[in-house]
């Protein structure tokens, strides 16, 4: 054997660790993400009637979730992901109804999402109550009138990623309703608004 030539070792492949990287906390890896802003959607759908097979049956009610973990994926085909916390009503709803819609919302619409964030919060219909909506075309959501823009999507795919769904959506509908003010954002915890 040749002394000038180092052999080849095969590198040993080390599996990654369950949960947080070692030094790494929950709440040190919540403080730096809290440094990135987003823009913040309300993400809407409707639950199927109970019995799809009856014209006649009333259709489920209606579903909403704020999400600030929502992002265009590819323009051909037009894609959007969101990211729901696996478990959460949203994430259990999507896994059976592919229909789905995203109202961008405005720097106005601040009570709009943090009345959809609210943990322990009341029922979904009551807080669709008093907010303008029309219903969308195609998937029977809601969309938030007023919002900057709307979306309406189909489930392409869902990826289980920790302890949220990854779903991604293929853009049946997209409208500009509104160009008034600008976009509602989240950075560091709290609502804010752009400049």
């Amino acid at each position: 054997m040749n002394s000038s030539r180092a052999a080849a070792l095969p590198v040993p492949t080390v599996p990654a660790p369950a949960g947080h990287a070692e030094g790494v906390t929950a709440d040190e890896f919540r403080a730096a993400m809290s440094r990135l802003a987003a823009g913040v959607v309300l993400v809407t759908a409707q639950e199927p009637p109970l019995d799809p097979d009856d014209p006649s049956a009333p259709g489920g009610e209606d579903v909403g979730m704020t999400a600030t973990a929502f992002l265009s994926v590819s323009l051909d085909p037009p894609l959007v992901l969101v990211s729901l916390r696996e478990g959460s009503r949203m994430d259990d709803l999507l896994a059976e109804q592919p229909l789905w819609a995203v109202s961008v919302l405005t720097e106005s619409q601040r009570h709009v999402a943090g009345r959809f964030a609210m943990k322990g919060r009341i029922s979904d219909r009551l807080l669709f109550e008093d907010i303008p909506y029309v219903r969308g075309e195609v998937s029977g959501a809601p969309l938030v009138g007023g919002a900057l823009a709307t979306l309406e999507c189909r489930t392409e795919q869902r990826v289980a990623a920790g302890d949220h769904t990854l779903v991604i959506g293929r853009v049946l509908s997209a409208r500009v309703p509104s160009a008034e003010g600008g976009p509602l954002m989240y950075f560091r915890g709290r609502y804010r608004q752009l400049g």
